[in-house]
């Protein structure tokens, strides 16, 4: 069983940034592969971004890649996404996930077994 945290989120101006921060509870953070997905007010819930369980392997959705960076730290069972450039369409709840049968990356969120709360981004613009 994971616990999953997500922080950091917040109201910010367009070509801002923000970090999101998911803290993970337990002693195998690094056994899973972990991944963002975000839900805006409407739409589905969709992929941001993904990394591998040792942190080698990176996977990015169009619309981030070279905004959005997503980095772990496993000895503080903590991964984070770096957003830069923040647009008016980045604004969502973002979810942070924890796949347990992943050995690299996915960017299907039916393979992610562990799921927590969300944290709002809202960009302005």
């Amino acid at each position: 069983q994971v616990q999953l945290v997500e922080s950091g989120g917040g109201l910010v101006q367009a070509g801002g940034s923000l970090r999101l921060s998911c803290a993970a509870s337990g002693r195998t953070f690094s056994r899973y592969a972990m991944g963002w997905f975000r839900q805006a007010p409407g739409k589905e819930r969709e992929f941001v971004a993904a990394i591998s369980r040792s942190g080698g392997s990176t996977d990015y959705a169009d619309s981030v890649k070279g905004r959005f960076t997503i980095s772990r730290d496993n000895a503080k069972n903590t991964v984070f996404l770096q957003m830069n450039s923040l647009k008016p369409e980045d604004t969502a709840v973002y979810y942070c996930a924890a796949a347990a049968r992943v050995m690299n990356t996915s960017t299907r969120d039916t393979v992610y077994n562990y799921w927590g709360q969300g944290t709002q981004v809202t960009v302005s613009s």
